[in-house]
């Protein structure tokens, strides 16, 4: 039976924070994996950049909030456009409504904070971008963040440092859910070097460098 990921839009999104993880989990078979995109409303949405530089592309989501399918895998990106939506109750109910469901909720970058806004990540451990780390923090004392760590796995929710860290937390994602053999395949189809310890950080002494 294929599982469904769905895939998180909003406007402002790190194009890396979404399709480096999604590279990974489009090898995988369609009879084992499928991958939607969704968002609050239907067509196209505006990615973001570390640049904030304007005409980036748009990706188009073919499901929005309230005919999405079933989901046991979300994928929330972060980005520059995180900060408006944490204030988009919408979005946080959303997620509240669908993790409850899901196999696996996982973040890359800042949308660790998202899930924090919304205390999907009270008495969970997590991480986030080290140098935005604050706007992860400031949404939750109640969860155990990680200051040093390329992601953390707390078993229904997984959460990535800053933008490329995802795709590595992907990998690790498709290892738990699909075995070894298979993400070390995807990780050599696509010639990718997967960083494979999630405890090496070569980022955390950058901490709220940009924040």
């Amino acid at each position: 039976m294929s599982l469904t990921l769905g895939a998180i839009l909003y406007e402002g999104f790190e194009l890396l924070d979404m399709f480096g993880p999604l590279e990974m989990f489009t090898a995988i078979p369609p009879d084992k994996l499928q991958v939607v995109m969704v968002a609050e409303a239907k067509g196209p949405v505006a990615a973001g950049s570390m640049t904030m530089a304007p005409g980036l592309p748009k990706v188009v989501a073919d499901f929005d909030f309230s005919d999405a399918p079933a989901l046991d895998i979300i994928l929330l990106p972060g980005g520059v456009g995180t900060v408006p939506e944490l204030e988009n109750e919408k979005l946080l109910s959303f997620l509240r409504e669908r993790a409850a469901k899901a196999q696996i909720t996982a973040s890359v970058c800042t949308g660790s904070a998202l899930l924090a806004r919304a205390g999907l990540l009270d008495g969970k451990r997590a991480t986030s971008n080290k140098q935005f780390f604050s706007l992860a923090t400031s949404q939750s004392q109640k969860v155990d963040w990680v200051e040093r760590a390329r992601w953390v796995d707390d078993g229904q929710f997984v959460t990535s440092s800053g933008v490329s860290a995802g795709t590595d937390m992907a990998l690790a994602i498709i290892a738990r859910l699909f075995g070894q053999e298979t993400a070390d395949q995807t990780a050599e189809a696509a010639e990718y070097t997967w960083h494979r310890d999630a405890d090496e950080d070569p980022f955390a002494d950058q901490l709220n460098r940009m924040a």
